[in-house]
């Protein structure tokens, strides 16, 4: 486990150290990765940082409001809008790693837009030692790792928390006081729902995602996953009232886990299966029926894509 007495500082030292006078930018989601090592290079570097906050269309609900609050305080924040190129970048694409270079390359290019107004020479990124792992393992690829175009038009990158896992990044994250709604928020992907469409992503797809995913969080809170969710498969054939319908069929997800490495599904009770279903098929006129994933890491991988 780290020591974050110790990794704190030396961190710090190592992003004021790599930076000197030079401005960087930081990729911020919102989540708990992202959002420790903009509290640790804010804390470094001060306004020399210029965290970067792209809205991808494919956040959780409510994600830019929350990102907007909760790092008000960072006078150097920007917020970039950019759902139409997200979208169109991954139209027709359906291959799970196509899609997650896609939105790599992506997000590389407006993080470059921000650089050249700010006239920042580096990026950071909260990227973890189990995203190197399945990277590098050709598991999948992450967006801030193996997702990366292979021309970056940055001097560095710094990761200073490269080494860590998710619960060694939750310990700095209470360090530096961070709010619990940041330091224990279950894990999101970086390239966001669209791993939690299987196929092409559009914006419908994405859509259903999004509020399902907000309904499973919030009927699993009291479980304490390690992450719950919900991910769109493929269309069925449903009854509505009486009509016949071709909806969505949509996977939740619950899973315990340490680290992510490895992972089990967790046992919901029926009762709340049974009312996470009908809030999903009642509020979502487009789905026509959810099943529950009960897959552990390994086979399956956490998310779907």
């Amino acid at each position: 486990m780290v020591d974050v007495d110790s990794f704190i500082p030396e961190a710090k030292a190592e992003i004021a150290e790599t930076l000197g006078d030079e401005t960087a930018i930081i990729a911020l989601s919102g989540g708990v990765d992202s959002s420790t090592a903009a509290a640790l290079a804010y804390e470094a570097v001060g306004e020399q940082l210029v965290p970067v906050y792209v809205d991808t269309g494919l956040m959780r609900k409510e994600e830019t409001e929350d990102i907007r609050e909760t790092f008000e305080y960072m006078e150097s924040l920007r917020i970039v809008e950019a759902q139409d190129r997200f979208f169109e970048a991954l139209a027709g694409v359906t291959d799970p790693e196509a899609k997650r270079q896609a939105i790599g390359e992506q997000f590389i290019r407006e993080f470059e837009t921000v650089a050249a107004e700010v006239d920042a020479n580096y990026l950071v990124q909260g990227t973890i030692y189990p995203d190197r792992i399945e990277s590098e393992g050709n598991i999948k690829s992450h967006h801030n790792v193996g997702g990366l175009p292979e021309a970056v038009d940055f001097e560095g990158i710094i990761e200073p928390m490269r080494d860590l896992y998710k619960d060694e990044v939750r310990s700095v994250a209470r360090a530096l006081d961070l709010e619990s709604v940041i330091s224990e928020r279950m894990p999101f992907p970086g390239p966001g729902l669209a791993v939690r469409v299987v196929g092409e992503v559009t914006p419908e797809k994405v859509e259903v995602a999004r509020e399902a995913t907000a309904i499973v969080e919030d009927e699993l809170a009291a479980y304490d996953p390690w992450q719950a969710f919900a991910g769109v498969l493929s269309k069925a054939t449903g009854v509505k009232g009486d009509n016949r319908v071709h909806g969505w069929v949509v996977a939740v997800r619950s899973v315990e886990s340490r680290d992510g490495m490895t992972a089990r599904a967790q046992d919901i009770d029926w009762e709340t299966l049974q009312r996470i279903q009908s809030r999903i098929t009642g509020q979502l006129d487009a789905v026509s029926r959810v099943v529950y994933d009960v897959t552990h890491k390994p086979p399956a991988t956490i998310e779907y894509e």
